[in-house]
């Protein structure tokens, strides 16, 4: 598995092709993350829609959403809430925080339009039919219980939800495998879905779903109007997730793992190793050592062999 050092690196370097991607790249990525996140937010309404078991409901609910957040990291999108990451690269000065800024407005409005579009096409292909009417309820119950958040409830839960979703962004870059990126990545989604902490692309979904769906099957629920979802709930709640993934994940890992702690008189790569061996991740200078001079030695028998033939 690769350090949180060489996490750290690679986000650094994957923050610096993000900000090169086109508009018109993240904008389509984006819409791509938006629909990923849409259908794990409808199936995880669904699989709770009949159970009257608060608890068991939200379980349940926690164990099907993480399929979004696998979609995003497998299928390749780009993904508002993890891209909170790039900050690393501006840290670094690598990028510059313009440049930053302009890919989490347009990959967030692909998300938004993404997951718009599987929102309108769920509640117009009368999926909320099911169970009697019952999953209609449950998509409007959803949305109203975003759309009820007082402010400082929504900021604060998009703080800790964007902490997580960073986390298993961030622990998914360990594994070498697809499994393991899959296992990883679990846990912290479903987490955050159980504990009712807040997604701002998740919740672009849950209130579209549930005002259209209101409106669809005259179904009337006390809050649930465009003004709360943008003041309750959608700008509270992206605020709460860039500081979240941002400004504690993001920042907090940087000086962890790319910036010199200072009055110490170690250089940065010397403190990076330090904390590498202490976190029992890298191999030890006398290893590393011999496996360069392996690889020199290897380098010299395939130079032999091409002088010979």
């Amino acid at each position: 598995m690769h350090s949180p050092l060489e996490i750290a690196r690679n986000f650094v370097e994957i923050g610096i092709h993000k900000a090169n991607m086109s508009i018109f790249k993240m904008l389509v990525l984006g819409f791509f993350a938006g629909m990923f996140i849409g259908f794990a937010g409808i199936a995880s309404t669904t699989a709770s829609a009949t159970l009257e078991a608060g608890s068991i409901a939200r379980l349940l609910s926690a164990c099907v959403f993480p399929a979004g957040l696998a979609m995003v990291l497998i299928a390749g999108s780009e993904l508002f809430t993890g891209n909170n990451l790039m900050i690393l690269a501006a840290l670094e000065k690598k990028i510059s925080v313009f440049r930053m800024l302009k890919n989490w407005f347009f990959v967030a409005i692909g998300n938004f339009l993404g997951s718009a579009f599987v929102a309108a096409l769920v509640v117009y292909g009368n999926t909320p039919n099911l169970f009697n009417g019952q999953l209609a309820q449950a998509i409007v119950n959803a949305g109203a219980l975003r759309t009820n958040l007082t402010i400082p409830d929504a900021f604060i839960r998009g703080i800790l939800c964007n902490v997580l979703v960073c986390l298993a962004v961030w622990m998914s870059f360990a594994a070498k495998r697809m499994s393991g990126k899959l296992i990883i990545s679990f846990w912290p989604i479903m987490l955050f879905v159980l504990c009712g902490f807040e997604h701002s692309i998740a919740d672009m979904y849950f209130g579209m779903a549930a005002l259209l769906t209101a409106d669809k099957y005259e179904i009337v629920a006390e809050g649930l109007t465009w003004v709360n979802f943008f003041t309750h709930c959608l700008i509270p709640v992206t605020l709460g997730n860039v500081i979240g993934g941002a400004g504690i994940v993001g920042f907090g890992y940087w000086l962890c793992y790319l910036c010199p702690s200072p009055f110490i008189q170690a250089t940065a790569e010397e403190e990076q190793e330090e904390i590498d061996l202490a976190e029992g991740y890298y191999k030890s200078r006398s290893e590393k050592l011999k496996d360069k001079l392996k690889e020199k030695m290897k380098m010299k028998e395939i130079k032999d062999h091409e002088s010979d033939s």
